[in-house]
């Protein structure tokens, strides 16, 4: 394995330890990371909690979901999720999924959740909300498989942000950083807009403004001096 690879796999713990440090996940919840070597395949750790993931946990799926290592490690049950967004998305380097408190009701209700801060804007402004009932059924409204998974990126389409009605969301992004970081601030802009609506009107961010604040967002001004600040509270 190239030292290149080892880095990003241990950049990819890092990320379990920030997402379970800000709180975006808990027990459960995950994030990906899409082999350079094989773009075909795409690591992500065993079924831990984010929080105490190791290297050592770190395994290595095909796109449908399959083990390609020989770990006798016990998987993800929603490892779908991250085979199918990278299938159905080549430019998509890292999938996070997780079950922020913030995010779900905008997932249930008629509300739109939408960009309220410009640390946001990443967002998007569509972000679609996928219902399993409406093609499955009743489920335990997990991700159990392909024909899931392959459904849900579908309604995914082009954003950034999927909304799982009951469940939690899916982020895709560009690598490791812009997922993590996305997902950190999703559910922080969610929060504010739980917090503003009921004041009055809420003046969200323009398409215009959204565009800008995302490219500043995963400029190396910004998103190296986030990532700097979230990994150093781990040590604090």
């Amino acid at each position: 394995m190239s030292v290149k690879l080892e880095d990003l796999l241990d950049e990819l713990v890092v990320a379990n330890h920030v997402l379970a440090n800000e709180n975006v996940v808990d027990s459960f919840g995950h994030i990906s990371i899409r082999n350079p070597d094989n773009p075909m395949h795409f690591f992500i750790s065993c079924s831990r909690a984010p929080e105490i993931v190791s290297r050592d946990d770190i395994m290595e799926f095909d796109l449908e979901g399959n083990s390609v290592d020989g770990s006798a490690l016990t998987p993800y049950g929603e490892r779908f999720i991250h085979g199918a967004i990278m299938e159905a998305r080549p430019e998509v380097h890292s999938v996070v999924h997780n079950h922020s408190l913030s995010v779900i009701p905008f997932g249930v209700t008629g509300t739109q959740l939408q960009p309220i801060i410009h640390t946001a804007a990443a967002i998007g402004q569509d972000i679609p909300i996928w219902d399993i009932h409406d093609n499955f059924g009743d489920t335990d409204m997990l991700v159990r498989n392909m024909e899931h998974g392959r459904d849900l990126a579908k309604s995914l389409g082009e954003s950034s942000v999927i909304l799982m009605r009951g469940h939690g969301c899916s982020v895709a992004g560009p690598d490791i950083k812009g997922a993590t970081l996305m997902a950190v601030y999703l559910q922080i802009s969610a929060a504010v807009q739980l917090q503003a609506m009921p004041l009055g009107d809420v003046r969200y961010l323009t398409p215009g403004e959204t565009e800008k604040c995302t490219e500043l967002f995963y400029s190396g001004l910004a998103i190296d001096r986030v990532w700097e600040n979230l990994t150093s509270r781990l040590s604090r």
